[in-house]
């Protein structure tokens, strides 16, 4: 019936099953387990290829943070959504890659540099200098594509979408956010405030952008651009992490306002911006009526 759903549990599936196998919570055990032992084997072939996440060379410093938080997720939901859902996962179609991925990327480029430019027009963000050393490769493949990757299969292709399947869409999002947040809160210089921000703009806008378009390439565009932008190009703390940009930047002003050391994700700026942007996917779902009700208020069929 909901066809916007990317699986259901099957209607001759038996009672064990339904529970063990099919149901929502089953199914991100499964996913965390796999995704624990797929890291597990990832980190043992990675040490005996000698390529260390911590390696003083930037390139095969960067290749093993891509490797060592893309590969593990990226295996772990296909074995999730191949042999336990039995399907393909056409949120991860390669048909959708190109177009998702630069429509993502734009985006979220788009997006801050609308956040720094209100920062920069309220007297916030100040360009100190250029810094020509910036380690582009290791910056791209590390905050851009790692986490980008790993963080949007974990997030919206698997809590996101396996919740939303159960208890639908506002539970989906509510719980993705927050779990979202709760995984920034032992970053450097966070704070409760800077973890509820990240839950909201990044939470929520994220959420909606796959409920609409139940693209992980789009995500996964918009997160890495977002933080490759933050970071490597405008100079600024990403997620409280020290900055290494080509802009070299400061951030002044109320904490309220700059977003202090842990960077523009915990100004208020940012979450008014990403609501913003989240109230225009909101809009498209409310048009298409695509949102999803829990499983207890919908019509059999």
């Amino acid at each position: 019936m909901y066809k916007n759903l990317a699986f259901q549990t099957p209607a001759n599936a038996s009672g064990w099953k339904r529970w063990l196998i099919y149901s929502a919570l089953a199914r991100l055990i499964l996913f965390a387990l796999l995704f624990v032992a797929a890291a597990f084997l990832t980190g043992m072939a990675l040490h005996l290829l000698g390529w260390s996440p911590s390696s003083g060379n930037p390139n095969i410093k960067g290749w093993a943070q891509l490797i060592i938080r893309a590969l593990p997720a990226v295996i772990a939901y296909l074995i999730l959504t191949r042999v336990i859902e039995r399907r393909w996962p056409t949120e991860l179609a390669w048909r959708k890659l190109p177009a998702h991925f630069i429509g993502g990327v734009l985006l979220g480029m788009a997006l801050l540099s609308v956040v720094i430019g209100i920062l920069w027009l309220a007297g916030s963000y100040r360009v100190l200098g250029t810094n020509a050393q910036v380690p582009w490769l290791e910056s791209i493949l590390m905050f851009g594509l790692g986490a980008g990757i790993s963080e949007e299969i974990m997030f919206r292709g698997a809590l996101f979408r396996i919740v939303e399947e159960s208890l639908g869409t506002w539970l989906a999002v509510l719980i993705s956010a927050l779990a979202f947040g709760a995984i920034h809160l032992g970053n450097p210089n966070a704070t409760l405030w800077s973890g509820l921000a990240i839950a909201i703009e990044a939470g929520v806008l994220f959420g909606l952008v796959y409920h609409v378009t139940r693209s992980l390439w789009l995500c996964m565009g918009l997160h890495a651009a977002w933080n490759v932008m933050e970071g490597p190009v405008f100079g600024t703390p990403v997620s409280g992490l020290p900055p290494h940009g080509w802009l070299q930047a400061e951030l002044t002003g109320p904490n309220w306002l700059s977003g202090g050391t842990f960077g523009p994700e915990a100004s208020l700026i940012t979450p008014l911006c990403c609501l913003a942007l989240a109230g225009v996917f909101l809009f498209i779902a409310l048009r298409r009526n695509s949102i999803v009700p829990p499983f207890w208020k919908r019509r059999p069929g």
